[in-house]
């Protein structure tokens, strides 16, 4: 069965979204809550605030797939916005959490990873 997303945070005109929305769509996973990227910002505070009860953070950057355990050893703050934000400042979209998992970016193996 697949897992619900609880947040999601994405633009529509993102190709990437598009790609993490198309995998989302195939699996029948069900988003609860979604947040325009487009007209809600988060900067750096903000996306360090969203960690707040994550106990895992996997972030895709190109190809490469990064995984903090934020339980077992949260990083300094600057490592984990490197992973957090854009070259704007604002969060990257897309961003999910899915239970105590916060994604970030796409990669059909994290997704699958952490949906099912």
């Amino acid at each position: 069965m697949p897992r619900k997303i609880d947040w999601l945070y994405h633009r529509n005109a993102c190709a990437t979204c598009k790609k993490a929305a198309d995998y989302r769509d195939s699996c029948g996973a069900e988003v609860a809550e979604v947040v325009d990227a487009r007209k809600v910002r988060y900067d750096a505070k903000a996306a360090l605030k969203l960690l707040d009860g994550i106990d895992r953070l996997v972030a895709s950057k190109g190809k490469k797939v990064t995984t903090f355990d934020l339980k077992k050893a949260r990083p300094a703050d600057e490592e984990l916005l490197a992973v957090l934000m854009g070259p704007t400042g604002n969060l990257r979209a897309p961003t999910a959490r899915v239970g105590k998992t916060l994604m970030v970016g796409f990669s059909e193996d994290m997704y699958r990873e952490v949906l099912g």
